[in-house]
């Protein structure tokens, strides 16, 4: 009989990141729609979500010929009160997780 092998002791922790519904990030979605002018809705991303003239015209834009656009992301609680504002504003908002 030989003698057994020697088996060799692994020490080394793996880390994985694993994506779970609870460390994904939450998205605001601005929808398109035949009743808010464009101008409106770029003042509305001005004044409701703080972005500059620039990006909420980009941003109304996306929305204007693609049907929709990702205004804002983060926690589920902060995301939840953009769609809450937006709604506010009369705008076509909704949210969901990333992923």
């Amino acid at each position: 009989m030989g003698s057994p092998m020697a088996t060799p002791e692994l020490d080394e922790a793996i880390e994985v990141d694993v994506a779970t519904s609870e460390n994904l990030p939450w998205m605001c979605i601005v929808w398109d729609d035949p009743v808010n002018l464009m101008s409106y809705v770029t003042y509305v991303f001005q004044t409701v979500l703080g972005y500059g003239r620039k990006r909420a015209t980009e941003l109304m834009m996306q929305v204007h010929t693609e049907g929709k656009a990702v205004v804002s992301t983060g926690e589920k609680d902060k995301v939840e009160g953009d769609v809450k504002k937006l709604h506010t504003a009369g705008l076509w908002a909704t949210m969901q997780q990333a992923g």
